[in-house]
């Protein structure tokens, strides 16, 4: 059967299971939305490439498969570069398939509508790759390699630019072939010898990050043998309960857990996580100068007692750390492994004094909150009782959201999304929005600031169209709240930012949004619910100074 470049794309979409599609129709994309008419997959018409990109973030994220984001070329690709960028460093499979100038004037420079000299070069350095399909049967064959690398490899964004006549050029269209490979297994050998690592410690620590989110039970049952306790990165959240007696939290940011972890161990287990700069930050931590944002050295942990590592990407076992053994392995599957290994040696490994001393530390970290996060827990605690347990929380660049990193308690992986990495400003609410549409029957929340909002609210226009019933909680400190402390901890004047902010409820309900401003913290709970029960957004403005916050 003849068919275009652009029914071959949607049909092989399709076939794997690609269910929605985020962007903006644009002149160079027409070729993407015939096929569309007559296909089972949904166009979500986003108001920004950047929402587009961000949108399905947030679906990838509450759905665990693919997200996938349709746009043009030129500033359609430049314009999702910033969401491509954030999947890359938080490990999220985004697929951005764009169009890009026909291949008889690609590289020429002739200043053709929309055009990059070279396309494929400007999301290299921020996708797991970057390739361009010169014909028909290549579009189905990128595809077969993107999704083969979502699954069997740390999952980073793939971008596929396909030229205009390939997109309109007929061609023999062949039944999509949607074979996906096992997730990788462990070397026995590499089990064995992390075993032998293993059971000399008497003072086990684990760590754990993204790459353990579908290992949530392996990763509980593992832990529970060893008895040891268990740190989590922000994209680690949850993995195992956090009101679980081992689990000491997504709490790797507090100088309290750095020092168990550097200094007390006499092993940690880092497991799906690159132990990055960001990860290692120290926020308004009370160790480390009270109200004042302070960061610990985030160049690597200095890690006295023995180290093994555990990573579906070989190159992140021994980056930064000379690991005493290494696991190349999906962690669910070491996981099994080293617990069915480890079984047969008798009782657990962790003296019992030592799990002793994880309440007291437990308690400091829980205590040791500067004046500013303390105002946060309240407001985050009202939120979190006004949710069910498996809502979706999409955190802005906000310091609620940082203090929330921490403090914002989860029993579930995958509740809690962060733009950790990359740090964007402006993630939350089409994160959000696309989490919504991914998982509608999970109650769904953005937490965002004011200055982050700003970045992307013309995508509440995207929410009302969507009639989503999404709660997006305005944290307003009149400004860059974490920037005005940094500058003051510098001795640096306030410059810009105080900047004049709109009046936020007027604007929310020009787009169609409904909005409340709660004024004590019983009313932000009830707020939320309200929210959850309505048939379009809901901005819920928080005022930092708030007298009932005082």
């Amino acid at each position: 059967m003849q068919g275009t470049g652009g029914k071959a794309l949607v049909e092989q979409l399709a076939s794997y299971g690609v269910d929605t599609v985020f962007g903006m129709p644009g002149v160079h994309t027409l070729a993407f939305f015939e096929p569309l008419e007559n296909s089972s997959i949904r166009h979500i018409g986003a108001r920004h490439e950047q929402g587009a990109g961000f949108m399905a973030d947030g679906y990838a994220r509450a759905t665990g498969k693919p997200g996938v984001c349709l746009i043009i070329s030129g500033p359609g690709v430049t314009n999702a570069a910033t969401p491509i960028g954030q999947a890359y460093s938080d490990s999220i499979p985004v697929l951005a398939v764009t169009s890009t100038i026909a291949r008889d004037v690609m590289g020429l420079g002739r200043g053709m509508l929309h055009e990059i000299t070279d396309q494929q070069a400007v999301t290299a350095p921020i996708t797991g790759f970057s390739a361009t399909a010169l014909t028909g049967p290549q579009i189905g064959e990128h595809l077969a390699r993107a999704m083969t690398s979502f699954r069997t490899q740390r999952p980073r964004p793939v971008h596929l630019s396909i030229p205009l006549d390939v997109l309109d050029e007929e061609f023999e269209l062949t039944p999509g072939r949607t074979f996906l490979p096992q997730r990788p297994g462990p070397n026995p050998a590499d089990i064995r010898a992390a075993v032998e690592v293993i059971r000399m410690a008497k003072r086990p620590v684990i760590l754990a990050g993204g790459g353990c989110r579908d290992a949530g039970s392996e990763l509980t049952r593992f832990a529970e043998l060893l008895q040891a306790p268990v740190v989590t990165t922000v994209a680690g959240k949850g993995v195992v309960p956090e009101s679980h007696p081992l689990s000491l939290g997504s709490t790797l940011q507090r100088a309290r857990i750095r020092r168990l972890l550097e200094n007390e161990a006499d092993l940690v287990l880092a497991i799906g996580t690159e132990i990055a700069e960001p990860d290692l930050y120290v926020t308004a931590d009370s160790e480390a100068g009270g109200d004042a944002p302070a960061i610990a050295d985030p160049t690597r942990l200095s890690i006295a007692g023995r180290f093994i590592r555990i990573d579906i990407d070989p190159a992140t076992t021994v980056r930064d750390y000379a690991p005493d053994a290494a696991i190349v392995a999906d962690a669910a599957l070491a996981l099994q492994a080293l617990a069915d290994e480890l079984a047969g040696h008798g009782g657990p490994l962790a003296a019992t004094s030592w799990l002793a001393d994880m309440d007291t530390i437990r308690d400091q970290v829980r205590n040791d909150i500067s004046t500013l996060e303390r105002q946060h827990i309240a407001v985050l605690t009202a939120i979190r009782d006004a949710l069910p347990a498996e809502a979706l929380v999409y955190g802005d660049m906000t310091q609620i959201a940082y203090t929330g990193c921490v403090y914002f308690p989860t029993d579930m992986p995958g509740t809690w999304h962060f733009p950790m990495g990359y740090g964007t400003l402006g993630y939350a609410l089409p994160a959000a929005i696309g989490g919504a549409i991914g998982a509608p029957d999970r109650a769904c929340v953005a937490v965002v600031g004011d200055g982050g909002l700003l970045f992307t609210l013309q995508e509440l226009a995207t929410a009302v169209e969507q009639q989503l019933p999404l709660p997006i909680i305005l944290w307003d400190n009149g400004g860059l709240g974490e920037i005005a402390d940094f500058m003051r901890a510098r001795s640096i004047p306030e410059i810009s930012v105080r900047p004049h902010n709109p009046d936020f409820k007027a604007l929310a309900e020009s787009f169609g949004c409904l909005t409340a401003a709660p004024q004590s913290l019983a009313g932000i709970g009830q707020a939320v619910q309200a929210a959850l029960r309505a048939d379009r957004p809901t901005v819920i403005i928080v005022k930092q100074d708030s007298e009932f916050l005082k």
